[in-house]
């Protein structure tokens, strides 16, 4: 056989080791507090994961890397993933996607079910779940089923309340937007309103507010509970700008009567 038709050799594991290390190393979402019990070590991680394979792909470098000096003895792991359904692009919306859900025992029979159920229960998607156990040398009985699930719900709930996090901000600059262009409106009616009546030179105090160029705030460090505060409190305001624009719509349809200025002899 020629050199030219023999089959590649395998790289070797050294190799392998450093061409690992070589690609950048997926930092967790979330890693859960460590749970001790007569020797055992349970600790979860979670981590964004679009398909099944990339949830492996989290896995493997879990054992290969990340916990390569002091191998853990169980990497159990659940992955829930919204992919599109063969065929389709995805551009056609939610039908085009379908759910690809599994788990990995890795040698702890039952365990990978109970990661799932967690992540089912929380309803999270794209995402794989990762509870690492070190044996202490003493079998914990159930105990041990307790404990992943709890390492699970602690990463899925943190999980849970950043995404939740992600589109109260969102809906929060949505609101501010929508706020400032009503304002605006506002503004520019009373203006008009103020220019059709001579009268009335000075403006009143919500369209002098309304000229005041107001900088977009940070919601970076905001939290969940003061995030649905400031929703409401952009809703109130949103609410009662647009009474306020009706009223000036309906004020400015009705037909101006000229003043009629009357002299005493």
């Amino acid at each position: 056989m020629s050199s030219s038709s023999r089959p590649p050799k395998p790289q070797s594991t050294l190799d392998a080791f450093i061409s690992s290390r070589r690609k950048p190393v997926s930092e967790p979402v979330f890693t859960s507090s460590e749970i001790h019990d007569r020797g055992s070590v349970f600790v979860a991680n979670i981590y964004h994961a679009n398909t099944p394979q990339e949830a492996k792909a989290r896995v493997d470098q879990m054992k290969a890397i990340v916990h390569s000096a002091k191998p853990a003895t169980h990497e159990m792991s659940a992955w829930r993933c919204m992919v599109p359904k063969p065929g389709r692009s995805g551009l056609g919306g939610p039908e085009d996607f379908e759910l690809q859900a599994g788990s990995k025992d890795d040698g702890e029979r039952w365990a990978g079910g109970k990661i799932l159920h967690a992540m089912e229960t929380l309803g999270i998607l794209d995402a794989v779940i990762i509870v690492s156990r070190w044996y202490g040398g003493e079998l914990l009985g159930p105990a041990r089923f307790t404990h992943i699930e709890d390492c699970a719900m602690e990463v899925a709930r943190k999980f849970k309340d950043q995404e939740e996090l992600v589109e109260l901000r969102a809906l929060l600059e949505t609101l501010d937007d929508l706020l400032a262009t009503l304002r605006e409106e506002h503004q520019q009616l009373s203006s008009s309103a103020s220019a059709a009546t001579p009268s009335s030179s000075t403006p009143s105090p919500q369209a002098a507010s309304s000229k005041i160029s107001l900088k977009k705030p940070n919601y970076a460090s905001l939290d969940i509970p003061k995030a649905r505060r400031l929703i409401r409190a952009r809703e109130s305001a949103i609410s009662s700008v647009k009474t306020l624009l009706a009223k000036l719509r309906e004020n400015s349809d009705q037909p101006q009567i000229p003043e009629v200025t009357t002299s005493t002899s």
